[in-house]
């Protein structure tokens, strides 16, 4: 089976970040189609594929069945695909991978609009504040939490896992406005830095060549740390 995927701009959509993860990392066969944020047939596009929703990633089977949001991918997949490995074995880890993705979908407010992923560039002088580094302080806690779960390999419950997929694009901030964690945190960062799917997606955002003003952080920038 292969799906269809819409999707916003690589260098800056994070939810559709998560939602391509869901199939890229797990070599599941996905048609993307691009819907240009901030353009005037972004909206009408969203509500052709399912009307009510107005936002992306949406992805849909060759039944006609839509999924909306991340979360929604990640089940409709899971159930579909059990083999493709999507949460863990284990029920308690799996308990609490699941847990961890629903707090990133729903929590980290601070955090996220403080800090918006950016692909296209790094920021130099960001300097945050009480709130952020309380989002990341819980998040340094997860993931140890998760990893004193893991098993072999570098993600939060050893094998790359759909939590693994909602916390990209918080990685993706972290190494982009240079903020403050911890080793074990750094060494999360740096393997999604170095996860060949994230990198694909970079660099298809970098090919696009596309760059929305309204993401301007008004601060020095800097190469971002994914480099060809």
């Amino acid at each position: 089976m292969t799906y269809d995927l819409l999707i916003g701009d690589r260098s800056y959509s994070s939810w559709s970040l998560r939602g391509w993860l869901m199939f890229a990392a797990f070599d599941i066969p996905v048609r993307v189609t691009l819907a240009e944020m901030y353009d005037p047939g972004f909206h009408p596009t969203v509500e052709r594929w399912s009307p009510g929703f107005r936002t992306v990633p949406l992805a849909r089977t060759e039944e006609g069945a839509v999924w909306s949001d991340t979360l929604a991918i990640a089940e409709g997949l899971a159930e579909a695909h059990p083999e493709a490995g999507h949460w863990p074995a284990d029920p308690a880890a799996r308990g609490l991978a699941r847990s961890m993705a629903a707090l990133m979908h729903s929590g980290f407010g601070a955090l996220r609009s403080a800090c918006p992923m950016n692909l296209r560039v790094a920021w130099r002088g960001f300097a945050p504040d009480d709130a952020v580094r309380a989002d990341l302080a819980t998040l340094e806690a997860l993931w140890a939490r998760a990893r004193a779960m893991a098993g072999d390999g570098p993600w939060l419950f050893g094998p790359y896992g759909a939590v693994d997929a909602m916390f990209a694009p918080v990685a993706m901030r972290i190494a982009g406005y240079g903020l403050p964690v911890g080793p074990e945190a750094r060494a999360y960062v740096d393997a999604h830095l170095a996860h060949a799917p994230l990198r694909a997606w970079r660099a298809e955002g970098e090919a696009a060549d596309r760059t929305l003003d309204v993401y301007d952080m008004g601060l020095e920038t800097a190469p971002f740390p994914i480099q060809p």
